[in-house]
């Protein structure tokens, strides 16, 4: 079974901030070489050179906005270089919206789909065929506690990265691969800043870090599904039991 330190080389997408950026941290104290994925080369540059210096590794900055098909084209060419193959796919990159459906125009709802199902997607596709020829790697889709509750486009999407991860898991196992769905609940990030959204720190708010941590533990044990935090595995518990119609009122919770 391939494990998140035994592959040499991990692409992380939106790995400036947030989740990816701890992804990449981790990845690099563990000793992979990084393909850093996101928008903003400054920033792009800025961790490459940090991670360099920290932890000796090798890092590759590939700047693409995952929107914009031509650009989601590069990361895939990178996925599928048989001469630098990639052992570990981190699926991260994403965005939220803060308002209800029908009051978002629809090119932004359009674009958060694009991120959150057709790059994972196009580069769960990119990935998996060289990873299953060499018979070893793996991909983690970082989903969301929201997949398991009735919260508009995001959790439905944020359903497909699971259902997606789910099927994946048991379709290439057999081939040497690991695939792995993450579903965070509320993490200390600039997520919710960015949505606008003010960010919380009671016992809801998970460490970015503790979060990670969880994480690779669970890919190393070839979990298909990693729920850090005991109070989100029960809330997932939970949604197996309680109503849709009670779980939408709260849909609104970490909105404000």
């Amino acid at each position: 079974m391939p494990t998140a330190s035994s592959t040499s080389t991990a692409l992380v997408t939106g790995a400036t901030v947030g989740i990816g950026h701890a992804f990449a941290v981790h990845l690099a104290r563990r000793g992979h070489d990084l393909v850093l994925v996101a928008r903003d080369e400054v920033r792009l540059e800025e961790v490459a050179a940090a991670l360099r210096a920290e932890h000796g590794v090798g890092t590759e900055v590939l700047v693409a906005d995952l929107v914009v098909p031509e650009q989601l084209a590069l990361v895939e060419e990178r996925l599928r270089d048989d001469a630098r193959p990639v052992d570990l796919l981190v699926n991260n990159a994403g965005f939220g919206l803060k308002k209800r459906f029908l009051d978002n125009p629809v090119d932004d709802e359009v674009a958060m789909l694009e991120v959150l199902v057709t790059a994972v997607l196009r580069l769960s596709h990119a990935a998996l065929g060289g990873m299953t020829a060499r018979g070893r790697g793996g991909v983690i889709n970082v989903s969301s506690v929201a997949a398991f509750l009735p919260r508009g486009s995001y959790s439905a999407a944020k359903a497909w990265v699971n259902s997606f991860s789910e099927w994946a898991a048991n379709e290439y196992r057999s081939d040497g691969v690991t695939v792995m769905a993450l579903c965070p609940g509320f993490t200390k990030t600039e997520f919710h800043e960015r949505m606008q959204v003010k960010r919380g720190d009671g016992f809801l708010w998970l460490d970015v870090d503790f979060l990670v941590r969880q994480a690779l533990k669970d890919y190393d044990k070839g979990r298909t599904y990693s729920i850090p935090g005991m109070q989100y595995k029960a809330i997932t518990g939970l949604t197996r039991v309680v109503p849709s119609r009670a779980l939408q009122t709260l849909q609104s919770l970490g909105r404000k």
